[in-house]
């Protein structure tokens, strides 16, 4: 079905554009001209579209928005992982801060820095990389559904990719040649400072960040967005991975905004053979969040497992979209997605396996569960299949409900104090993902912030990291 934008003012005309630098090189030019032109064509999204029917956007559309300026003075060990981080990059309103950042200990042949610095060193890989996998136009040649080519068309297509890559100015660009291994995490710390400025301007940030893995490579990259509480203001950020063959990358990403901010981000991972991609992602924070999540296994034997947990309230939102699309064949895949939402949250699941014809014995798996703590929370949850193979195993399912009563009262029954019992309950319910995370840090900020949500002991613990799960699948 064609779609046909509605008659809106030009949204460009509502950020102060940053991105007209005359210095740029003549691709990257182009590259934010054609992605300007895109973004003023389409506008932003609407309710009225299938993918966006349960997010309101009305707040973004409306608000008029100015480029934040970086800080190098901001006090970021609230939220840096310390020792605890092989490399730490810090961005402050999406500029790299060389200051506030620990490279020290960067193996030789690796590149990992300012995705700017990267642009004006006019390095080769971000040139034939950059925006062409998180792409933002629909090509007229990228073929019919099934066929294997109109796949990246049909999902990719995100009007705030476009948005973003009209203000391209600053990031992390990741080289990891072949045979690299990263002993300990690439931590990736976007930190927003700013508040309203003059003229009611709310601050925003377009983050972009490019990551080329070779072959044979072993790494841990860890994404936080942070601010602090109280704060309006928007992140826009994209990601593109790029991953070679016979690969292992566990991705985390935390999403700890101000409730009052609003987060917008795409990733979009290309996975090669017999590499093994984990992705991680949680949000407590943001007012409202839209993470769009695509994964294409492009190569034989790669596996994919990707795990999502959302613990908010008040009047938070969180829509979660994800894609895992299976090329080629003998690609297995995995997907649990945990919702936990209290006063008057909202949650939106959307998950999407899409198995083309030459993807033989697929193995996939996804699973949505949400727990309403509230009568006024709501989540709507889609999971869905599209396969064009014959040999194939997909399942999927989803579940929402309340606390189980009947836990409450086995719990009751052994002495535990009713609301004790119900936070214990939601803690282990959130705690099937948590456990998942490798990364201690990050597992360990998670766990305290849930705990104190709940008025839980902040040393309650739950160390299993699901290896039991990993080999019962």
């Amino acid at each position: 079905m064609t779609y046909v934008a509605p008659q809106k003012p030009a949204q460009l005309a509502n950020f102060a554009f940053a991105g007209s630098d005359n210095n740029a090189a003549p691709w990257l030019s182009e590259l934010r001209f054609k992605a300007r032109e895109e973004a003023r064509r389409r506008g932003y999204p609407s309710n009225k579209e299938e993918a966006w029917r349960f997010t309101n956007i009305g707040p973004i559309a409306k608000a008029s928005f100015r480029i934040a300026k970086g800080n190098n003075q901001t006090d970021v060990s609230p939220y840096s992982l310390g020792s605890d981080a092989a490399i730490e990059l810090v961005f402050v309103n999406g500029h790299f801060s060389s200051r506030l950042s620990k490279i020290d200990r960067l193996p030789p042949e690796v590149t990992i820095g300012s995705l700017r610095d990267a642009i004006e060193a006019e390095h080769p890989i971000v040139q034939d990389t950059l925006a062409h996998y998180a792409r933002f136009t629909v090509s007229p040649s990228s073929g019919t559904p099934g066929d294997g080519r109109g796949l990246s068309a049909k999902f990719e297509a995100n009007p705030f990719v476009a948005f973003n890559t009209a203000f391209i100015h600053d990031g992390a660009f990741i080289h990891l040649p072949s045979h690299t291994e990263i002993d300990g995490p690439i931590h990736l710390l976007f930190v927003s400072t700013t508040t309203n400025g003059a003229g009611e301007l709310i601050a925003c940030s377009h983050p972009r960040v490019l990551v080329v893995a070779e072959n044979h490579v072993t790494a841990t990259l860890v994404e936080s967005y942070v601010g602090a509480e109280g704060q309006t203001y928007f992140t826009n950020a994209v990601t593109e991975m790029v991953i070679g063959d016979e690969c292992h990358i566990d991705h985390c990403k935390l999403n700890q905004e101000s409730r009052s901010a609003f987060h917008v981000a795409t990733m979009q991972v290309e996975v090669g053979r017999q590499t093994q991609f984990i992705s991680q992602s949680a949000t407590t924070g943001g007012k409202i969040t839209r993470n769009d999540l695509n994964v294409s296994l492009n190569g034989e034997y790669a596996e994919a497992t990707l795990n999502g947990l959302v613990v908010i309230s008040g009047d938070q939102h969180c829509d979660n979209h994800t894609l895992l699309a299976h090329e080629k064949a003998h690609c297995p895949s995995h997907e649990l997605y945990k919702h936990v939402l209290d006063s008057h949250a909202s949650g939106v699941f959307k998950g999407k396996i899409y198995v083309r014809q030459d993807a033989q014995k697929t193995d996939s798996k996804q699973t949505s569960k949400s727990l309403l703590l509230s009568d006024d929370a709501s989540m709507n949850s889609q999971p869905a299949l599209e396969i064009h193979a014959d040999d194939v195993k997909c399942t999927h399912g989803s579940t929402i409900g309340p606390v189980d009563e009947e836990m409450v009262f086995y719990l009751r029954s052994r002495g535990v104090a009713l609301e004790a019992a119900r936070h214990l309950l939601t803690y282990a319910f959130a705690a099937d993902v948590t456990r998942r995370i490798k990364v201690e840090p990050v597992r360990r900020r998670l766990e305290d912030f849930i705990a104190s949500q709940h008025g839980l002991p902040l040393d309650l613990r739950i160390t299993d990291l699901g290896a039991a799960d990993d080999k019962a699948r």
